[in-house]
């Protein structure tokens, strides 16, 4: 029998995964949305901090928010493309929240940039390794089936937080750790988007429309400009508590501009912090980002996979090492690129909630990325408000596998619950990670049934014992 298929749709195995072209674009363009706030965020964070000699990056003297902005969007393009061409599967790279933050605020601190970049860099090629020599694949296979649908679970409860925070719907509060609104009230005008965007879309999904999501984002979008044009709620601060999020919703003033992102991968010595400051420290900041990234990959992976229909009945997916493999080069190329590690994106569950299902999303994800560096101002119209939406929905669709975990056997339903819970309650995919292996591994020791884990668990869940007793190691240390 002839193959009457394009050569695109042999090579992603489009049609072979009940997905179409148009899907594909679709999703990858839903994915984009969902996640290009990281082109202006994670400058705002990168390019604002000091290292210890008090220069900033790029270009020392000043901070230099559009240049890391196009190189965020540089090394998150090359790598979602490469994904796509490589892992084949719609996962988007980009620059690790929560990791930035890390690398800003506890190692740029205590050395310069180029050497906290540095250990960036060289956590990364510590991971690629690990893929490479087959640990980390054998890690991701060894873990429990149920504990893989409890990440998932788990990951549908964060993304769904995300989108709630990140909307200001949910807020810390003076009195309680969190509250609706502002005060307890929805009083403000974004809110007020968030909250027709989020009924819309969901109708939408519910109707099972094509391109819900995606025509979400884009009429939540308008409508923010509408709203901001005639209510003029202008940006979030703590004197503004009614504000836009992070982008105000208006056009801006330039459309088009460029800088060079291959100024940033000029500087970057991996080895300089373990001279800098005391060789444990800078091991143990090491040790940090590699367990963050080893296993965020693998939660977002296992989540995004399973709602995408990718993960077999074993619990693995096809291509693993070399999604994984491309996730390391990430960690690498972050550092060397000054933009700190990419990660893979939890987001992407958008694209795959948008139908796409193979690495041509991921292509043209990486595509409006590198289009971003040329009209990374129109990235600013979208707020966090009109993509948020998006994210909750998500969330809803990566829930629906708790059906899968077998609730009556408790030696498996409490480590998949504290895996599902600690998630979102900690703002940390390793986090949940951690104490789900840890309460399983202890479970099943202190049941007798210590046969049942695979031993690859046990130095898995020593390596997590020591993640949480980073703290108390440095304190005693005196480091």
């Amino acid at each position: 029998m002839n193959d009457t298929r394009n050569g695109i749709d042999r090579f992603f195995d489009i049609s072979a995964r009940g997905s179409t072209i148009s899907r594909e674009v679709r999703g990858g363009i839903a994915t984009f949305f969902t996640m290009a706030y990281i082109v202006v965020l994670n400058p705002l964070i990168i390019a604002n901090g000091k290292d210890v000699e008090g220069q900033f990056i790029g270009d020392g003297l000043a901070a230099n928010v559009p240049l890391v902005a196009a190189g965020t969007a540089f090394v998150a393009g090359v790598l979602t493309i490469v994904m796509g061409v490589v892992g084949r599967v719609p996962l988007a790279m980009a620059a690790g929240l929560g990791l930035n933050a890390f690398v800003t605020f506890n190692i740029a601190t205590v050395m310069t940039w180029e050497e906290a970049m540095g250990l960036v860099f060289l956590e990364g090629v510590i991971i690629a390794i690990l893929v490479l020599t087959g640990l980390r694949t054998a890690v991701f296979h060894a873990i429990p089936a149920e504990l893989k649908t409890a990440i998932s679970v788990g990951i549908g409860l964060f993304i769904a937080l995300i989108g709630f925070v990140d909307a200001g719907f949910v807020r810390k509060a003076p009195s309680t750790p969190l509250e609706l609104g502002i005060g307890g009230n929805l009083t403000s005008w974004p809110i007020l988007v968030f909250i027709v965007g989020l009924l819309a879309t969901a109708t939408m999904v519910a109707r099972k429309v094509k391109g819900a999501i995606l025509i979400g984002i884009v009429g939540t979008t308008v409508l923010a400009v509408v709203v901001e044009m005639i209510a003029k709620a202008g940006a979030f601060s703590p004197e503004n508590p009614d504000g836009w999020q992070l982008n105000t919703p208006v056009m801006p003033q330039e459309i088009f501009g460029f800088h060079n992102p291959l100024v940033l991968f000029t500087e970057f010595d991996p080895f300089g912090g373990f001279v800098r400051v005391d060789v444990l420290l800078a091991a143990l900041f090491v040790f940090t980002l590699l367990i963050t990234d080893f296993f965020d990959t693998m939660g977002t992976v296992v989540g995004v996979g399973r709602q995408a229909g990718l993960v077999r009945e074993d619990g693995t997916l096809p291509r693993t090492k070399e999604i994984l493999l491309v996730d390391s080069i990430g960690a690498a190329a972050g550092g060397a690129g000054s933009v700190s590690s990419n990660t893979t994106y939890i987001e992407s569950a958008a694209g795959v909630g948008e139908g796409a299902r193979t690495g041509l999303a991921s292509v043209v994800t990486g595509l409006l990325f590198l289009v971003a560096i040329f009209f990374a101002p129109l990235v600013t119209i979208v707020p966090y408000e009109a993509a948020a939406p998006a994210l909750v929905l998500v969330g809803f669709m990566m829930m629906t596998a708790i059906r899968d975990i077998s609730w009556n056997d408790f030696e498996i339903a409490i480590p998949a619950f504290l895996t599902i819970v600690i998630m979102p309650f900690t703002y940390s995919i390793s986090n949940g990670i951690g104490a789900g292996f840890l309460s399983y591994v202890l479970i099943k020791v202190v049941s007798g049934k210590s046969r049942e884990i695979h031993p690859l668990l046990w130095g898995v869940a020593a390596l997590f014992a020591l993640y949480f007793a980073i703290g108390p190691i440095r304190a005693v240390l005196g480091i």
